[in-house]
């Protein structure tokens, strides 16, 4: 019987270790996943987080940047993988909202690309390819069999479209 490919879907606070059985999807708005794949023993890691930093109960949780980092980390080195030999791409970070209406509002997107960059180079991993930022969302599959990603990114319609509101000039 041939092998079967494992197709894994991350919601929010997910986190996957796979090997070359396994295709692994997200869809990101300000989440942010970091993917990591080492090319020689074909295993791969992706995460879906929600919040830059860590968990403030001391348990880890891969909602958290910095949490999931190291439960990837940990599970990668429990197959034998030497994390640093692995190759980063990281996507996500959008703007969901128009902060132009609501200039208080936190940049949670920016926030969440901008650990996942500084995470990595602060654990010695190459970051190789990255789809970050912008306005919309991002639906992402990540193929550990070969360590290709592929992005479809979709631009966030202006609130008016997307209240079904016609903007007409007089």
């Amino acid at each position: 019987m041939p092998n079967r490919v494992a197709n894994v879907f991350l919601m929010p606070g997910d986190y996957h270790v796979g090997d070359a059985r396994c295709r692994i999807s997200t869809l990101l708005g300000s989440c942010v996943s970091i993917t990591l794949w080492h090319p020689q023993a074909l295993v791969g890691a992706m995460s879906h987080f929600v919040l830059s930093g860590t968990s403030s109960d001391g348990v880890r949780n891969a909602r958290y940047s910095d949490d999931a980092l190291q439960l990837m980390l940990c599970k990668l080195r429990a197959k034998g993988v030497d994390p640093t030999e692995c190759l980063a791409k990281v996507f996500g970070g959008g703007a969901m909202f128009d902060r132009t209406k609501s200039p208080g509002l936190p940049d949670v997107g920016r926030r969440n690309g901008e650990a996942a960059r500084n995470l990595l180079l602060a654990h010695n991993i190459p970051i190789i390819s990255e789809s970050l930022f912008g306005d919309g969302y991002r639906k992402i599959m990540f193929n550990v069999s070969t360590g290709d990603i592929w992005v479809n990114y979709v631009e966030r319609a202006p609130q008016t479209a997307a209240l079904g509101i016609k903007e007409t000039t007089a």
